[in-house]
């Protein structure tokens, strides 16, 4: 069986695993949300930062 990770496949595991984690201790909601926008933001520039 051949899995590939993609950005389509990573994006909903994270948000998964992140509601759970808000769900059981609501207190880190602040860092889920800004390490989740960063990781977005810097794979939405890598192909950008390379040139």
């Amino acid at each position: 069986m051949h899995f590939t990770l993609n950005m389509l496949t990573i994006q909903p595991l994270i948000a998964l695993i992140a509601g759970i984690l808000i769900l059981i201790v609501p207190r880190i909601l602040n860092f889920i949300v800004a390490i989740y926008l960063i990781i977005v933001g810097i794979t939405g520039l890598w192909p950008h930062l390379l040139h």
